[in-house]
């Protein structure tokens, strides 16, 4: 029997989860598949009940459903309860669901790999206020941050912790000059134009991180590059929370190539769809 995990969300405009989950169900000879499922929102329910059945691993989840299968599972992960989001379920072999959250372990794996070091005693920035961003924060304090800056544009908010200070104003170009390492958390660059940090401000030797990799090189990345600045996009952080996942629905873990080797036509072509 083919064992299904699918990608509740809407709208869902990409396959590059497709890839590499298919691609390692095959590497690892499991009889598996990985499918969108583009829903309405009264479709949800109805859809994370069928997932108890024989036939399911487990769901992905994105935007806007993250929070509505939180309160549709039988139990949520201390780390995804404090981030507020569920992006990923996985069902027991009761049928119980189980929700989680890969994108701080993902972002961490990434962002590190990028540093060279770890995020333990780092001076981070961050831009953004939604749900990647209070993974993100939530990640770095988890790591021992020495400190961690949040800039949002709307104000005040709390993010992952951290009571955000306004996107480009005094504390957050403050923090920016002893950064470390400065993560862009929001769709600009990808959906909006312009950039979230001015690379100007960020010293000699920081890390610009994108979680946006569609582009491949962001306005950001370009720009922080342009400064001989180390820096990367998100698709690092794709895989790694992919791979993440993978482990936690079928038990193989070091699936990281096998995905990373499979989605690099569809992250090297911006137009690519599903």
């Amino acid at each position: 029997m083919t064992r299904r995990v699918a990608l509740l969300g809407k709208p869902l405009k990409r396959r590059h989860s497709v890839v590499m989950h298919n691609a390692a169900f095959a590497a690892a000879g499991i009889d598996g598949s990985y499918e969108l499922m583009e829903l309405d929102e009264d479709a949800v329910p109805p859809a994370v009940a069928d997932a108890r059945g024989e036939g399911w691993l487990g769901l992905g989840v994105t935007a806007p459903y993250k929070q509505l299968v939180a309160s549709l599972v039988e139990q949520v992960e201390e780390d995804a309860r404090e981030i507020g989001a569920v992006n990923n379920v996985v069902r027991t072999v009761d049928g119980q669901l189980v929700g989680f959250n890969t994108d701080a372990p993902g972002f961490r794996t990434a962002a590190e790999m990028t540093m060279g070091w770890p995020l333990t005693g780092a001076h981070i920035v961050v831009a953004g206020g939604g749900g990647v961003a209070r993974a993100i924060v939530h990640a770095c304090r988890r790591a021992g941050a020495a400190s961690v800056t949040v800039g949002n544009r709307t104000t005040p908010r709390d993010v992952g912790g951290v009571a955000a200070v306004a996107l480009g104003g005094p504390e957050f170009v403050k923090a920016l000059g002893s950064a470390d390492l400065a993560v862009n958390a929001t769709s600009v660059g990808m959906i909006d134009s312009g950039e979230t940090i001015d690379v100007g401000l960020l010293p000699v030797g920081a890390t610009v991180f994108d979680v946006v990799y569609v582009p491949a090189q962001t306005p950001l990345v370009a720009a922080a590059r342009a400064r001989g600045l180390n820096a990367a996009n998100g698709s690092e952080m794709l895989i790694a929370q992919a791979a993440i996942a993978f482990e936690r629905w079928t038990g193989v873990g070091g699936m990281a190539d096998v995905m990373r080797d499979a989605v690099a036509p569809l992250l090297a072509d911006p137009g690519a769809r599903a």
